[in-house]
C-alpha cells in the first residue's frame, strides 16, 4: 500500500510554485514602490510643447482666468484641454465677415503655426500631457475646486511660469498629507483662481481655512475607494 497521498514529482512542482510566489511577491513590491516614487511621478517635468503658450503672460500679466481654457474644471473630473477654437478666439488674423481682423494678437507669428495648421486641418494640437497620475488612481477636479482648493494647491504658481512645469510631486503620501489637515488649501470658492491671494483683515489661511471645512460640511478624509477604483 503507498503511504504518500501524492505522487514524488509534486515536491519539485511545490518548490518551483514557491519560487514564482518569491518572485512574483517581490516584482509587485518592485512595480509598487517604482510607482509612487517621487521621481516616477516627475517633479520638476517640463517638456517642450508644439506651441509655447505661455501662462505667465496669459495667466499672469493679462490676468485670464483658468476657466477660460479649461472650461471644465468645476464640473467634471477633468479640467480638459482647451480646443483649438479657444486659442482662435483671440489669434485668428480672419474675422467672421472674412477680412483681416485688426484685434487678432500675433497672428502670423511662427509661434502660433501649430495652432493655425491645427484649425485648418481640424486636427488637434499634438499637446505634451504634463500632470499625470497612476493608471489606478482617481483624481476629480470638480470634487475638490467647487469645495475651496485652488489651482495653486496642485500646479504651484502657474501664472508665473513662462514654461510650465509638474510644481508637485503629486504622491500618495502627498494627498493624503493634504486630506489629513486641508485647512491651509480651502479658501473662499470665488478665489479658486486667483493664484496670488493672500488672506486679508489679519486673518491666516488655516483660520479661514477651518471656518470654510466646519461652513460647508466638508469632510476631507474619504474611504480609499473613492480614488482607487
Amino acid at each position: 500500500m503507498n503511504r504518500f497521498l501524492f505522487p514524488r514529482w509534486i515536491n519539485k512542482f511545490v518548490a518551483l510554485a514557491g519560487l514564482f510566489a518569491i518572485g512574483g511577491g517581490g516584482y509587485a513590491g518592485a512595480m509598487f514602490m517604482g510607482a509612487t516614487d517621487d521621481l516616477t511621478l516627475n517633479p520638476g517635468y517640463q517638456p517642450t510643447q508644439p506651441v509655447p503658450f505661455s501662462h505667465k503672460i496669459h495667466a499672469g500679466e493679462l490676468k485670464m482666468d483658468c476657466r477660460y481654457c479649461h472650461v471644465n474644471v468645476e464640473k467634471s473630473a477633468h479640467a480638459s484641454v482647451p480646443p483649438t477654437a479657444t486659442c482662435i478666439n483671440c489669434h485668428s488674423p480672419i474675422g467672421e465677415d472674412g477680412a483681416t481682423k485688426l484685434s487678432a494678437v500675433h497672428p502670423g507669428s511662427e509661434k502660433l503655426r501649430a495652432v493655425h495648421e491645427s484649425w485648418d486641418t481640424d486636427q488637434s494640437v499634438p499637446w505634451v500631457r504634463i500632470h499625470r497620475l497612476p493608471d489606478y488612481v482617481y483624481f476629480n477636479h470638480s470634487a475638490h475646486v467647487t469645495r475651496g482648493v485652488s489651482c495653486v494647491s496642485c500646479h504651484g504658481r502657474i501664472d508665473t511660469m513662462e514654461k510650465v512645469y509638474q510644481a508637485k510631486e503629486l504622491s500618495m503620501a502627498w494627498c493624503i498629507e493634504c486630506h489629513n489637515d486641508p485647512a491651509e488649501h480651502i479658501r473662499p470658492r470665488e478665489l479658486i483662481t486667483k493664484l496670488d491671494w493672500e488672506p486679508e483683515d489679519g486673518q491666516t489661511r488655516r483660520e479661514i481655512g477651518e471656518a470654510l471645512i466646519k461652513e460647508n460640511n466638508i469632510h476631507p478624509r474619504a474611504n480609499c475607494a473613492v480614488c482607487h477604483r
